[in-house]
């Protein structure tokens, strides 16, 4: 069992990571194979809605950035992405390749456990952390539960490692995830059946 840790912040190793590498300590202690990777500095291309990727299976823009989580995406059997919080949102890079893989690699996503963490200096890590789980509910993804929002607070280099609570809430977090891959693995949680897509459009 495999999961892919996603760091959205520009700072491979500050308080994003503190939280992620929590979680994934807690994965590791499960039995449960971790990497963490972290988007960089550089700027991201974000979708344009071309919908070249519905006749192709992937982005038409192929960056190296999109093509290297992809690629990760096919070895994870779930998914924890996490993200500073910006003005009440999630960095608007991580947004943008989000976009762009939740579009064109659905399929690679569909039924694994997947969760959010966010990280603020005081406020509106709610709204970010909403934003996030907004790519797992519509593609069908487990979402991990925790004893609390998943949320640590922290400014400066090393704060977060101060939030004794984000710090719990982020170890039940892999704890929850490690319980709900094994139970996918070894069918005590066995997947629903799933029905044909219906869309409809609200324009006559």
């Amino acid at each position: 069992m495999n999961v892919l840790l996603i760091n959205g912040s520009p700072h491979c190793n500050g308080n994003t990571y503190a939280a992620l590498a929590e979680v994934a300590a807690a994965l590791e202690a499960n039995g449960v194979k971790t990497e963490i990777f972290s988007i960089g500095t550089a700027a991201v291309q974000g979708c344009i809605a071309c919908n070249g990727c519905a006749e192709t299976g992937e982005c038409l823009f192929g960056d190296a950035l999109y093509l290297t989580v992809r690629e990760k995406l096919e070895w994870a059997d779930g998914l924890v992405v996490g993200s500073p919080v910006y003005y009440a949102g999630p960095n608007g890079s991580l947004c943008a390749l989000l976009d762009r893989l939740f579009h064109s690699a659905s399929a690679l996503l569909r039924r694994k456990p997947a969760a959010a963490v966010v990280v603020c200096r005081r406020g509106g890590a709610s709204a970010a952390f909403d934003r996030l789980n907004k790519y797992f509910t519509i593609n069908n993804m487990p979402v991990v539960p925790s004893q609390y929002w998943n949320s640590v607070h922290g400014c400066l280099p090393g704060e977060a490692a101060r939030d004794a609570e984000g710090m719990q809430t982020m170890r039940t977090l892999g704890r929850n995830m490690a319980w709900m891959l094994k139970g996918l693995r070894d069918g005590s949680l066995p997947l629903p059946d799933e029905e044909p897509g219906v869309t409809t459009s609200f324009i006559r």
